[in-house]
């Protein structure tokens, strides 16, 4: 790879801006529009936000499982060639970043690798490197699904990022007040009182003037700690470093979360990454009911992984 597929400073934002004007003009980009209210429970005011139609991502699904089939069964990549009408820009030697199509959240960019690499893969410096690349352009929140079972739709290895705050006049995340009681320091994993799931957080130090790289070996450096801290591990996988259960992980301004996982879905709710931020997603009023009437901690808790023995 050459030197001019690496993110020049100061030109993201530009480019997601152009691009997803571009996108949408031309179709390749498509919104799922949302209400949204909040919730309070647990000392979180939780953003949850109701489709108003699925109708258009139903119907793509539709025409993927048809090509599919016409393909002979074979796994669609939409990463691989990837929608050049999606495309924002090259971050790194190994990851470029792509506009969501089905975004719920503005702006909200895929940050994939180059080659194919699968999502139940361990997250390495170069993955943290791209999304810091980005994370230096905007305030944002970045994450990552680990594995089907923590809500990634897709095989190919993507982090994702989205600008914050989630809502004007609100914290940065929802979760940010029970952050503020995380006793850690010095990028050590401990638990924040109040979160009633399995959990690991870590802050993490920033050095003034640090570059992406620097702040990536150290984020790595974390992750590891906060996988071996939640009683996740690495297996080998044909030579490569795989996870040995699924897990959601939050990339934040106060630090990072990392939570393990048992099940993708709680009565029929789909629970991603963005969950433990604080921010969920629902098909209908009566899957608004069920948040509702459970509460969304508990809901959380649900898709949790058991704590580590």
């Amino acid at each position: 790879m050459t030197d001019h597929m690496r993110l020049q400073p100061g030109t993201l934002w530009p480019a997601i801006l152009r691009q997803t004007a571009h996108a949408f003009s031309c179709g390749a980009l498509r919104p799922i529009e949302t209400t949204q209210t909040t919730i309070d429970d647990g000392g979180v005011r939780f953003l949850v936000r109701q489709v108003s139609s699925l109708a258009r991502k139903d119907e793509d699904r539709q025409k993927q499982n048809a090509k599919t089939k016409a393909a002979g069964g074979g796994v669609i990549n939409p990463f691989r060639p990837y929608d050049p009408d999606l495309f924002v820009a090259d971050l790194t030697d190994t990851h470029i970043a792509l506009l969501n199509k089905f975004n719920v959240i503005d702006h909200h960019l895929l940050i994939v690798t180059r080659r194919f690499e699968p999502q139940e893969a361990l997250l390495n410096v170069a993955d943290f490197t791209a999304l810091f690349a980005c994370m230096a352009e905007f305030q944002g929140l970045g994450f990552y699904n680990g594995g089907a079972a923590a809500g990634a739709s897709q095989p190919h290895k993507h982090l994702q990022i989205v600008p914050l705050p989630f809502a004007e006049g609100g914290p940065m995340v929802p979760i940010e007040p029970l952050l503020a009681s995380a006793h850690g320091n010095d990028d050590r994993a401990c638990a924040v009182p109040g979160l009633a799931f399995p959990h690991a957080f870590a802050r993490l130090a920033s050095s003034p003037g640090a570059s992406p790289l620097e702040i990536a070996q150290r984020a790595f450096g974390v992750y590891r700690d906060l996988l071996d801290a939640a009683g996740l591990h690495a297996i080998d996988v044909d030579g490569e470093a795989h996870q040995s259960a699924p897990y959601n992980l939050l990339v934040m301004p106060q630090g990072m979360l990392l939570v393990p996982r048992s099940v993708e879905r709680v009565e029929g709710i789909s629970i991603n990454a963005l969950g433990f931020a604080g921010s969920l997603f629902v098909r209908d009023a009566a899957q608004m009911q069920i948040i509702r009437t459970l509460g969304p901690m508990t809901v959380l808790q649900r898709v949790a992984g058991a704590p580590a023995a």
